[in-house]
This record gives structure tokens, sequence and C-alpha cells, in this order.
């Protein structure tokens, strides 16, 4: 910038105009200021996520994808867009129209269909190849775009934690659907689709406080898989008669 006054004086002498020094500092004093505020202005304020906040992040993808995956693509890409929270690079593509439109779509059928007995495990056992992959995908976007190592670990984890709560979500639905009403089955499902946002939300808000409830939820998911566990073998059996992995077995749990 002083070089830039310095020629524009030079300039100005050898037309016969000699501005003072002053002049001269108070003219590269304004134009100093406004390029500074321009520039302020102009570029983009770029905010990241701390090391909790991505950790938090990436759990709640893997977590709450294994029983509400649409929602959590569509919750995640609107909040992007939105400005709530700061995507990383991996998971900006949520944020895209085609991404969000299609996911939106998907999350209203998911929502109906999850509402009527039996056709909400049918749906589940189509979802099981899906979810699962999903959520090690969304939790390795987190960190993937950055360190390939860690992308790898959070995919992992991710897959895990999907894989838990897939399970979970698929032998409770097994167990309550063996009653003739279907009003335990509506209450289970719109109980899911709280615990989705509020998932979505608290990791994106309260990232340590979240961390505490994740392994409470855990430990609670392992809690009924056991007692569960021969609703759990029924799940498994038609998982495995669906895809052809076996014959049906001639007896019953």
């Amino acid at each position: 910038m002083e070089e830039l006054i310095q020629q524009l004086v030079q300039w100005l002498h050898a037309m016969g105009i000699h501005p003072s020094r002053e002049a001269a500092a108070a003219v590269g004093e304004a134009v100093g200021q406004a390029g500074a505020a321009v520039g302020g202005a102009v570029a983009p304020v770029v905010a990241k996520m701390d090391m909790p906040a991505l950790t938090a992040l990436a759990a709640a993808l893997g977590w709450a994808s294994g029983f509400r995956l649409y929602a959590v693509v569509f919750l995640t890409g609107a909040m992007g867009l939105a400005e709530w929270i700061p995507l990383p690079e991996g998971l900006k593509l949520l944020e895209h129209p085609a991404v969000l439109a299609a996911s939106g779509f998907m999350l209203l059928v998911e929502f109906f269909a999850d509402k009527i007995p039996w056709i909400d495990s049918l749906w589940d056992t189509v979802h099981s190849v899906i979810r699962i992959p999903a959520g090690a995908l969304l939790a390795a976007g987190v960190f993937g775009a950055d360190s390939a190592t860690m992308g790898l670990v959070a995919g992992i984890l991710g897959g895990s934690l999907a894989a838990t709560s897939f399970a979970t979500k698929a032998t409770t639905r097994a167990a309550i659907n063996t009653s003739p009403e279907p009003v335990s089955n509506w209450l289970a499902s719109f109980f899911e689709d709280g615990l989705a946002v509020g998932v979505m939300w608290l990791a994106t808000q309260y990232p340590l406080t979240f961390g505490v409830v994740l392994a409470v939820m855990f430990v609670i998911s392992v809690l009924l898989l056991i007692v569960l566990w021969k609703f759990l073998r029924l799940v498994i059996a038609k998982l495995k008669d669906f895809f052809g992995g076996s014959a049906p077995a001639s007896g019953h749990a």
C-alpha cells in the first residue's frame, strides 16, 4: 500500500501537483482503513468444530443411523445448509439440494412405514444392509477428508454403533409386534423419531454430555438385547431367510 501511495505522489509531482506529506499520509490511512473494511466484509468466516464436537458428531451419526438413517442425513444436511453447525468437508455433500430432497422424501416414507405393525419389521429387514454401512460412512466422513486413519477408526466405531442400535430397534419391534394392538408400536415409533432428533441436537450442542448419554444408551441396548434374546434370534433368522443365508428352521424359539 505504501508503494502505491508513493507512486501516486510521484505521478502528481510529474503533473505539477505537489501534495503535502500530511495530505498523502491522510489519503494512505483512509485507503488502508477502507481496504481493511472491505477485506473483512468479503473474507469468509471459517468456523470449525473442535475434536470433542467432531467425535460426538461421528458417534451420533453412527448411532442414530441404526434406526433413523434418512432423518439423520436430512437433519445433518439441513443444519449445515442453515449454518447452524459447520459441517466437516467430508459431509458437505449432505447440504446439496438433491441430497436433501431425496433424504427428505425417504424420511416421510419411513415415518409412515415405521408406524404399521409388521411392515416396520419388513422395512427394518430390507434396510439392514443399508443402515449399518451408511452409519459407518457418515461417521467416517467426519474425519475422512482430513485424516484417512481417523476416518477409518470413526467408520469402524460408527458402524458398530449403528449395528447395536439397529439390533436393539429390530429386536424390540419384533417383541412389540407380538401384541395385537397397534398403540405400543406407534409409541415406540414416535419415541424413535424424537430420539433421533434429540441425539443430533445434543451431540451438536453439548458434545461431552452426549458422550455420557451415549454410554448409558449403549448399556441399555445391550441389556435389552440380553433380555429379549429369543426375539433377537427371531430377527437373525428372518434376516438369514430374507437374504437366503440358510433354510428356514423347523422348530420354534
